[in-house]
């Protein structure tokens, strides 16, 4: 349900999403550069960072280049999660002129994306920095893209939500409510979960109330969501549970809110935020004349 678990991004991990980018882009049928860049010209040219925050994604941008051409030459100078300061070389190119410009979009739009998610999910670990609570992202992610996302969510400093509906048992409102029609309760919910699932899936309830957040105990749920309550109640929400159930924060979540939020005692708070509504990292490609 929720892991440290470091994900790996590897070449063949990205590769369709490469392709698919590069297809998109027409990066094969670059006009302008195929009139007027001759085919052997050589180049070099630097990824420059012009803002401060946390490298996410520069060997995707490297698996970039090396698609549209294998023997271009790409130097790391900096590794993921690592801190940028504007000014920063982050890596250096060196090879055909023609493939570091029909290749310097779709690297930079993966580099940007990924590092904005970084450095969001930074700026929410560091609010919270001194207390017990993990920053979590959801599955509210670019539809392709989650195990790039998620990626960058740890290179940020924080963890992963399920990666997929597979990956736990999440009863939500919406199940509640159609549970609640058929007359099952919470606790039944939870005991049919717990007796057709597979051995060892975490089981969480989402909760609204505290009469809610009793009926998940009781049930035995591993983890109890609280959506959108407020942090007051959330406090009190939290001295129902017992030390094996996780708590988790929901909702209404951003960077004014999230030291309050964690001051209630929860032991989880997810954040949408992270990888719906992040702000690309500005970084830029320089031809090095």
């Amino acid at each position: 349900m929720y892991s440290e678990k470091p994900l790996k991004i590897t070449a063949q991990s990205v590769n369709t999403l490469i392709d698919l980018a590069l297809t998109e882009d027409a990066a094969r049928d670059d006009i302008t550069t195929g009139i007027l860049i001759p085919p052997n010209l050589k180049a070099s040219a630097v990824l420059l960072a012009k803002a401060e925050g946390i490298l996410a994604g520069i060997d995707v941008a490297k698996t970039v280049f090396r698609t549209i051409d294998p023997a271009i030459n790409f130097k790391k100078l900096i590794d993921d999660g690592s801190e940028l300061q504007p000014g920063d070389i982050i890596a250096e190119i060196n090879g055909k002129a023609r493939t570091i410009l029909t290749g310097e979009r779709t690297a930079l739009n993966f580099l940007q994306r990924l590092s904005g998610i970084a450095t969001l999910t930074s700026q929410f670990v560091a609010a919270v920095g001194d207390l017990p609570v993990w920053i979590v992202d959801t599955r509210k992610t670019t539809p392709g893209y989650r195990l790039l996302e998620k990626y960058a969510v740890q290179m940020g400093g924080g963890k992963n939500h399920r990666m997929n509906l597979a990956d736990g048992i999440l009863i939500k409102d919406n199940h509640v409510a159609l549970l609640r029609k058929q007359g099952m309760t919470i606790e039944k919910a939870v005991n049919k979960a717990r007796k057709e699932a597979p051995q060892g899936i975490a089981i969480e309830v989402e909760t609204t109330n505290l009469e809610e957040v009793r009926e998940a105990v009781k049930a035995g749920a591993d983890i109890v969501m609280f959506d959108n309550m407020s942090p007051s109640m959330m406090k009190r929400a939290c001295k129902l549970l017992p030390e094996d159930i996780w708590s988790e924060a929901s909702g209404g979540v951003n960077l004014q809110t999230v030291r309050v939020i964690a001051e209630s005692g929860v032991t989880i708070i997810s954040v949408g935020a992270l990888t719906h509504s992040s702000k690309a990292l500005d970084i830029s490609l320089e031809l090095q004349v």
